[in-house]
């Protein structure tokens, strides 16, 4: 059987905010990374069945807290065959968590040095 790349794009945001004024230098931009996942990668990754699922409908979101009241948030998504993505400011330093979530489904664990 041979296995296909799937795009799936990870996007960064932060929805808890312990700043002084609730802010993120990160703001309005376009945090976002695209991996090559395999079949097996990517049923790992959405907990998906082995056929019969609209691969464009698969989205999970994993959120991260840090004891200082800053949450992240990682959302994936499958990007479609013939869909332009917008350019990328890379992932702001956090690629790490990609690679947890990748490796064990989870964001947290080794903070890395991406």
């Amino acid at each position: 059987m041979i296995s296909r790349l799937h795009r799936v794009e990870f996007k960064l945001s932060m929805p808890g905010r312990s700043s002084w004024n609730g802010g993120w230098s990160g703001e309005g931009k376009n945090y976002a990374v695209v991996r090559d996942l395999s079949d097996a990668d990517l049923a790992r990754l959405f907990d998906l069945a082995p056929s019969g699922v609209d691969l464009t409908q698969c989205r999970r979101i994993w959120t991260h807290r840090w004891s200082d009241g800053w949450v992240a948030q990682v959302a994936a998504r499958v990007v479609p065959v013939d869909e332009e993505l917008p350019k990328s400011d890379g992932f702001n330093g956090y690629d790490w968590m990609i690679d947890n979530i990748l490796q064990k489904g989870d964001p947290h664990g080794d903070e890395g040095t991406t």
